[in-house]
């Protein structure tokens, strides 16, 4: 069995949510960013209401997903919706990550967006973000929503990112084009410590039960 953390990104339904419990799932995304598998804040609380049913200990972690958001979008979904996470898709700053993590309690993934053909898609200095966030998520570029194109990035970009987030203390995970066919190729050629997939375990734009435990067990090696 790997160490490698699960995320299942894009929830929408409650059913869907009741099964993924009864796995080992490690972070649940939901998205608020301009997305078809976009949800209000009051969907992510009646979401979040199911993740907390489980006890704390076996829990998977909440975390919201925006793309540039105003810290009123934020007050407005933590307000109902408490989220562990807080992830960033765009341009955010070094000291507008620093103060969600002050202000809120939540801990903050920031994304580095990288071009499918192997160049970065945003700039993005690292060393300014160092001690201001507490997961780093490589991604595809995508020029509408950031993320969340289903295409991968050219995965020998990983190592170097990955000496970065060894460096500062803070767990590397891999996001862009995954699938239950290509994951294991993914974790034993470049083990990032963490996995994120939304549309990869999608069937017909819905979140597909038989692909999710196809996923995990290939990550988790079940």
């Amino acid at each position: 069995m790997t160490g490698t953390t699960v995320k299942i990104c894009g929830l929408q339904d409650v059913e869907v949510l009741k099964s993924l419990i009864q796995m080992p799932v490690d972070y649940t995304g939901f998205i608020f960013a301009k997305s078809r598998r976009q949800v209000t804040a009051e969907q992510a609380a009646e979401l979040i209401e199911v993740l907390h049913s489980r006890p704390s200990t076996g829990r998977p972690a909440s975390v919201g997903v925006f793309l540039n958001p105003e810290r009123e979008e934020i007050d407005e979904v933590l307000k109902r919706a408490p989220l562990d996470f807080i992830q960033l898709h765009g341009q955010e700053s070094p000291a507008f990550c620093d103060d969600l993590r002050r202000q809120y309690g939540v801990k903050v993934i920031k994304v580095l967006s990288l071009d499918p053909g192997g160049s970065e898609a945003h700039a993005l200095k690292l060393n300014s973000y160092l001690n201001h966030i507490d997961v780093l998520l490589l991604d595809t570029h995508d020029p509408v929503y950031g993320g969340g194109s289903g295409e991968t990035f050219a995965w020998d970009q990983i190592p170097a990112y990955q000496n970065w987030s060894r460096s500062a203390g803070i767990p590397l995970m891999a996001a862009g084009g995954l699938t239950p066919e290509n994951v294991q190729t993914l974790v034993q050629s470049y083990a990032p410590d963490g996995v994120d997939v939304s549309s990869g375990v999608e069937s017909n734009g819905v979140k597909d039960i038989a692909k999710i435990t196809a996923f995990v067990e290939r990550v988790k090696g079940l």
